[in-house]
């Protein structure tokens, strides 16, 4: 089975390539790797809507898909014939009476190649345009076929030769037959319609090249049509040549063609210098005929290139309109002179943006999701990364905000935002730098300063309150915006990323030394013990921060008190750790599991007992704690390890044997005397530790 699609690289014939003959399983795999490349609105076939339509399609042996690489290259190469049949057609008829070589031999060899096209159509799948499906049932391509251009290009394929042979003696002088094969110019008009839309090439010079092209073929035509009018007048003085050029007949036929071409490209550019005329009646009527003609051609000529000329300056005349419109708006308005700047300045960014091509939004809204996602994370992650704000956060997390945030560039002195207005996005600075101002008594102060990779409006956003700061850029800017919406949507799906993103906002405000921040910081923690704030919060950072009453409140809305972070530590291993006994208390009090294990396998008991936390840890025995036994031996050792013979004696106190090892076999004792220490030999030889 040959692929629709498929194109094989070996060699071999180039029915073999196009038709099959090869490895299937080969084929099915080139085609799936090249598939997603080749696949335009140019050159394949669209796939239906639906669960049912599928885009690969599978040919017939021996059929050949109109998509085929191989094939295109063939209809390629035809176009260059075509191109020779162009000029060679009128050329004989104009100028050649009888066959002459080496022009009859390459005409021949040209009608070859077009009757091996003509067979090769047999089998070359079409496309049915009412379920747009590829037909590869040979009967229905061979009458399609048929009862379409087969007659056409039979006739055109005919050698002039045979045709002399066969028509009447009026239609015998060399020439007139091959007029016919000009029927093969519908090959250019399907190219340069190809062309336009391949994106290789530039559809400004792509239809300008097709309007040379009609204007050389139309003035070939005319020289040789009225040339030939010259060459068959009974009396060769009476004729436009033969007034200007003596015994012409006598000259060079190159001198005759391009004299027949000069007429034409005068008469044509309406130039008419007057040294070449109609002579008699044949070429009066020819001459009127040719001259209306151009003034269609004329017409369509200049629209055309008006149409590419004004498309190309459509843009700046839009943004001088914008501009007119937008001075008027302000004038009308009254309004002050930095607001006009900063309108301004907005517009011609924005033009300049669109010309230079960096409609970065418009170009990513128009693709697939995915697309845009990796194009984001391409360009914009190592910097999201590195922002304060999301240090130490899940890469699933930064790769979702990354995929929600919108490029945006602004001119110098605007402002991004306005003070105490509603919080509705926060930035990331890609480039410039921005400056962070506060209006105090109706004056505006620079009170800060923000660079590459700084945040600015998150403040506002996390603890949703008016912004603090408008922000003004000092130069062109580049910024990432995120909606707050989107952001809150993340982070409500990534509960324990939003806890860290907290702790990262209120460590950035305890470090800032602005009386400013202190207050933000103030309130914000009176808003996180009432519980608020939007943000998903875990019980976890309430324990880590020692706020028993924000910890109340979460789980007296119902939060799951043996809920884990990432590392399988709960509440109640955080809150042992620090020895915070209120918090301990409270869990305790809404059913904490009180020997859960985090990944390590370390219960709430030994972090007790590791931070010396002795009411803690008192409290955690009278409510069920032990350590486990499996355990001893692991605990042991890492009291060893760290030197800590409190620790240890610790650990035995409270039922565990030290002399124990761990699941590697190593007991404290071996860690003990690698490390040297004799007072901890000592304990653990009192304690019965074997020396074996």
């Amino acid at each position: 089975m040959a692929a629709a699609y498929g194109n094989s690289r070996g060699g071999g014939l180039l029915w073999v390539s196009m038709c099959g003959g090869g490895d299937a399983e080969a084929r099915e795999i080139e085609q799936l790797s090249r598939e997603g490349s080749r696949y335009s609105l140019s050159t394949g076939i669209l796939p239906s809507l639906g669960a049912r339509s599928n885009r690969r399609v599978t040919l017939s042996s021996f059929i050949v898909s109109p998509s085929n690489r191989r094939y295109r290259e063939w209809q390629n190469f035809l176009v260059v014939l075509v191109v020779y049949t162009a000029w060679v057609s009128p050329f004989e008829l104009g100028f050649i009476d009888t066959p002459a070589r080496p022009l009859s031999i390459i005409d021949n060899i040209v009608n070859g190649f077009f009757f091996i096209d003509i067979v090769l159509t047999f089998f070359v799948a079409y496309l049915d345009k009412s379920t747009y499906l590829l037909v590869d049932n040979r009967k229905k391509i061979a009458k399609k076929y048929l009862f379409s251009w087969f007659l056409f290009d039979v006739i055109s394929t005919t050698p002039s030769e045979l045709a002399r042979k066969i028509l009447p003696k009026p239609l015998q002088f060399y020439g007139a037959f091959n007029m016919l094969r000009l029927w093969r110019l519908r090959r250019v008009g399907s190219l340069f319609a190809r062309l336009e839309k391949d994106k290789y090439f530039n559809y400004f010079w792509v239809r300008c090249a097709k309007l040379v092209c009609v204007t050389l073929f139309a003035v070939h035509c005319a020289g040789c049509f009225y040339y030939l009018l010259a060459d068959h007048y009974p009396n060769p003085d009476k004729t436009w040549i033969g007034a200007a050029i003596e015994n012409f007949h006598d000259k060079s036929i190159w001198l005759r063609y391009v004299t027949s071409i000069y007429w034409s490209i005068t008469t044509l550019t309406t130039v008419g210098y007057g040294d070449l005329h109609a002579e008699n009646i044949r070429e009066m009527i020819f001459d009127i005929f040719y001259m209306l003609f151009n003034l269609g051609l004329t017409a369509y000529l200049i629209g055309n290139m008006t149409n590419l000329v004004v498309h190309g300056t459509s843009k700046t005349r839009q943004f001088r309109d914008t501009i007119q419109a937008a001075s008027s708006f302000a004038q009308r308005n009254q309004l002050a002179p930095r607001l006009q700047d900063q309108m301004l300045s907005h517009l011609c960014l924005k033009f300049r943006t669109d010309s230079e091509g960096l409609q970065q939004q418009e170009t990513l809204d128009s693709l697939p999701k995915a697309i845009r996602s990796s194009i984001s994370h391409f360009l914009f992650y190592a910097l999201v990364e590195k922002a304060y704000l999301f240090r130490g956060v899940s890469n699933d997390l930064l790769f979702q905000l990354v995929s929600e945030m919108k490029a945006e560039y602004f001119p110098p002195k605007e402002d991004v935002i306005l003070q105490n207005e509603a919080p509705t996005d926060f930035y990331i600075l890609v480039s410039g730098a921005v400056d962070l101002l506060v209006l105090k008594n109706g004056v505006e102060h620079v009170v800060g300063e923000a660079k590459n990779g700084e945040l600015c409006g998150e403040i506002g956003v996390l603890c949703y309150r008016p912004q603090l700061f408008t922000v003004r850029t000092k130069r062109l800017c580049q910024l990432l915006r995120l909606n707050r919406t989107t952001f809150m949507n993340i982070i409500q799906a990534n509960v324990g990323d939003g806890t860290i993103i907290m702790n990262n906002l209120l460590q950035h405000l305890k470090q800032s030394e602005d009386p400013i921040m202190e207050g933000v910081l103030v309130e914000t923690e009176n808003m996180l013990a009432r519980g608020r704030l939007d943000l998903p919060l875990t019980l976890c950072f309430a324990a880590l921060r020692g706020d028993d009453l924000l910890l109340h409140h979460l789980l007296k809305r119902g939060l799951d008190p043996n809920e884990s972070d990432n590392n399988g530590r709960t509440a109640l291993h955080i809150a042992a750790a620090q020895g915070n006994e209120n918090c301990v208390l409270l869990l305790l009090d809404f059913g904490a599991e009180v020997n859960c294990r985090d990944s390590e396998g370390s219960p709430p008991l030994w972090e007790a007992i590791l931070g010396m936390h002795k009411k803690v840890v008192k409290l955690l025995l009278d409510n069920g704690a032990t350590i486990p036994t499996n355990d001893v031996g692991l605990f042991a050792c890492t009291a060893a390890e760290q030197n800590d013979l409190g620790l240890l004696k610790e650990i035995v106190r409270r039922g565990g044997d030290a002399t124990q090892s761990k699941s590697s076999g190593c007991t404290a004792l071996h860690v003990a005397v690698c490390q040297g220490n004799i007072e901890m030999v000592r304990f653990l030889l009192d304690q019965g530790a074997d020396v074996c």
